[in-house]
């Protein structure tokens, strides 16, 4: 799913391996698998990070795809194998079980106290079973396990020895679901490097309110509500006609299974009839010949060059019909900019409604356009909004504390860290 290489900007899951593992390795070593690739090799990058104090002494593991090449099935006949066909191709044991194997033979070499598993619950079985002494944690950013056949689901989890939720939206859903594994489930956030995501130096009201700057950070995917932002974006040009929207993020559809198949709610069933389209092109044919100037597609950014756009926005908004947590609203609200965001998973929990942001209904690009009026055209309102933001950005939100959750839960399954001072000055002095 991510490949080992520093992430991006546009894999949350990349950023918090990469943001959490750096502050873990204080305590010991610590080795960051991901997917190998055309251009990736064995090694540690050099990036941007150094200017905020964040150094790198991950040891980045990539893993080759070519032994999946021996296990591929037809998705048909796994299907038919996997529970009555209620168990879809990507949840099975079968999906990409070569890379599953290869991290479970290198990690019991090495002697694993922890291992710390992303998303993929198919992969527990055979980790556990060449590390059965080994701490498991499953951790989730999306909604797979509350909604993959419950039988299967089970009885990985009875393999694990926490379960983490990257919100609370999604920690209650897998307790309410798995009533028997509640008492292992816990939420940790995703974050922000909040000292690197800072306010723009002066604070002043962008452009004197003639030319609003209106930001949208992520991928363009259907079910990230893209389609209502551009017909609100509409909508505001009739009160702002300079007004500027930016699309920071790549042209990357997560595919229908993922979304369409496993989620009931209306909001998500609506996004089928996209699936038989070009989104992007459908995206651009929805602005009027006479404001597409005035809506800027970035293409993927790493995290690094994203911290202008915050900077310089007067309103971020992520109006997605599906989202687990939202990074880009902690991302913004550490610039102390304003945020707009739909009730949609974890994202009420991010934002303090009139208090950070504003919170609307779904699918409403009426509401997405009047939220977005009432911030511009109160700045002062909206400065006091960015202000609340980034002091619950360092009270929640910053990697350290999120780091420092996260011992303390390793702590409570029986694996005590401890500083470790030595590692790290060699650590030092070998970068």
């Amino acid at each position: 799913w991510t490949t080992a290489t520093p992430p991006q900007g546009s894999d949350s899951t990349g950023i918090w391996s990469y943001q959490i593992g750096n502050h873990l390795t204080k305590y010991g070593d610590v080795i960051y698998y991901g997917s190998a690739n055309s251009a990736n090799s064995r090694a540690t990058s050099e990036h941007n990070w150094e200017q905020a104090g964040q150094l790198e002494y991950l040891e980045y593991q990539p893993i080759s795809p070519k032994l999946d090449y021996l296990f591929k099935i037809p998705r048909k006949i796994v299907s038919k194998l996997n529970f009555n066909n209620k168990l879809p191709y990507f949840g099975s044991a079968w999906f990409h079980f070569g890379y599953g194997w290869q991290i479970a033979q290198d990690a019991a070499r090495r002697q694993c106290d922890i291992i710390h598993i992303h998303n993929f619950s198919q992969f527990v079985p055979i980790i556990r079973d060449r590390n059965p002494e080994t701490k498991i944690i499953l951790h989730l950013h999306c909604e797979w396990v509350n909604r993959l056949e419950p039988k299967a689901i089970a009885s990985r989890l009875a393999q694990v020895d926490l379960v983490i939720g990257c919100s609370d939206y999604i920690t209650n859903k897998i307790k309410a679901r798995f009533p028997q594994y509640a008492s292992i489930c816990q939420t940790i956030n995703n974050g922000v490097n909040a000292n690197y995501f800072v306010p723009y130096p002066q604070y002043c009201p962008q452009q004197s309110k003639t030319a609003p700057q209106i930001l949208f950070v992520g991928r363009i995917s259907p079910e990230k509500g893209v389609h209502d932002l551009i017909d609100a974006f509409i909508k505001i040009t009739e009160r702002y006609p300079q007004a500027v929207l930016t699309i920071a993020g790549p042209h990357l559809v997560i595919v229908r299974e993922l979304l369409c198949d496993l989620q009931p709610e209306p909001e998500v069933q609506a996004l089928k009839d996209f699936y038989s389209i070009d989104y992007l092109e459908h995206i651009k044919s929805k602005i009027p010949a006479h404001l597409i100037s005035q809506v800027i597609f970035t293409g993927s950014l790493r995290q690094p060059e994203l911290l202008p756009y915050y900077q310089q926005a007067d309103v971020v908004i992520n109006p997605s019909l599906s989202e687990a947590f939202g990074m880009s609203l902690v991302e913004a609200m550490a610039t102390e900019t304003p945020v707009i965001a739909t009730k949609i998973g974890g994202m009420p929990e991010i934002v303090d409604d009139h208090v950070t942001g504003l919170l609307v209904e779904p699918g409403n690009p009426q509401e997405l356009a009047d939220a977005a009026i009432k911030l511009i055209s109160h700045p002062d309102r909206a400065r006091e909004m960015g202000t609340a933001g980034r002091k619950k950005v360092g009270q929640r939100y910053s990697w350290s504390k999120i780091a420092a959750s996260l011992v303390n839960t390793y702590a409570a399954i029986g694996v005590e860290l401890e500083f470790n001072d030595t590692q790290k000055a060699v650590a030092r002095s070998l970068s």
